[in-house]
């Protein structure tokens, strides 16, 4: 079984930009904190937040499909399977809890991260209205794909309930947490 230092590794080793390890670290504790709300395994959720594009720095014509290759050589198609599904233009079926919740947490956490950038107060006072409201501003973040969001988003509520503002409301209280780690202070 991955253990998260030998990820940690990897990640390090096939991701030179910080900006994007950052990212990568910002999704794994993001899943972490939604497989303990949900009762699920923190580990593999938390794994796949962090290697979820772990190939994208150095082979990005090929994302994501050395770190599925890498992951299933070792034994971890839970991990391969969610990471092929986390684009929803991939066309890979969405079959389990974690597939869904790296869809709903990988945009939207570095959206959230972004809008907390641009506010003097970074995660302090930041509420899902705010991020909401930015998300109708197609110019800000422009990168981050809308449509992900939202279907990540359909995608969890179907499977747990709850609403977007909560799912918002527990990434930025985690961006929140861990804002000196990643660079939100």
């Amino acid at each position: 079984m991955l253990t998260r230092a030998e990820a940690w590794t990897l990640l390090c080793q096939w991701t030179p930009s910080e900006k994007l390890r950052t990212h990568a670290r910002a999704v794994e504790l993001v899943l972490r904190d939604l497989a303990e709300k949900l009762g699920e395994d923190v580990e593999r959720f938390g794994l796949a937040g962090l290697l979820h594009d772990a190939d994208y720095d150095s082979w990005p014509e090929e994302h994501p499909k050395r770190i599925v290759a890498w992951l299933r050589e070792r034994g971890e198609p839970d991990l391969a399977y969610a990471i092929s599904a986390h684009y929803t233009h991939w066309n890979v079926p969405y079959d389990h809890l974690l597939d869904k919740a790296l869809l709903a947490s990988d945009e939207i956490t570095g959206f959230v991260m972004a809008c907390a950038l641009v506010r003097p107060s970074r995660t302090e006072g930041l509420e899902p209205k705010s991020v909401k409201k930015k998300l109708k501003d197609k110019a800000f973040a422009a990168g981050v794909d809308r449509f992900e969001v939202a279907e990540g988003f359909r995608m969890l509520m179907e499977a747990v309930g709850g609403t977007e503002d909560e799912h918002l409301a527990r990434i930025i209280a985690v961006l929140h947490q861990y804002r000196g780690e990643l660079g939100l202070t």
